[in-house]
């Protein structure tokens, strides 16, 4: 499944909404978020959103609700202080993470 994903233009255009980002959902049950709307880690953030950028966030997580730790490459400990989301990612480490999130189980 994928699904856009859409907020407010920005903190004065709060009637007009556009797209920020979009979600996908894959057969190994993990979920993969990129967002690139004002206030997300790229390069919109300070912006407003738009519906293009140069850089947007990561967050993947998997079917039991685990979020991928981009730190170590592991999956979330309870011990430390995790890594849940990956900022300013151009548009070929997009696509590496998103193969990423087909393919791995964790």
């Amino acid at each position: 499944m994928i699904k856009i994903n859409k907020h407010f233009q920005d903190i004065d255009n709060m009637d007009t909404r556009v797209a920020s980002g979009f979600t996908m959902i894959f057969d190994n049950g993990n979920t993969i978020s990129v967002q690139f709307g004002g206030f997300n880690y790229g390069s919109n953030r300070d912006m407003g959103s738009k519906e293009q950028a140069t850089t947007a966030e990561v967050a993947i997580w998997n079917k039991h609700g685990q979020w991928w730790e981009f730190r170590t490459g592991e999956k979330q400990k309870e011990d430390t202080e995790p890594i849940l989301i990956k900022g300013w990612c151009s548009a070929d480490e997009v696509a590496k993470w998103i193969n990423f999130a087909a393919t791995i189980i964790f």
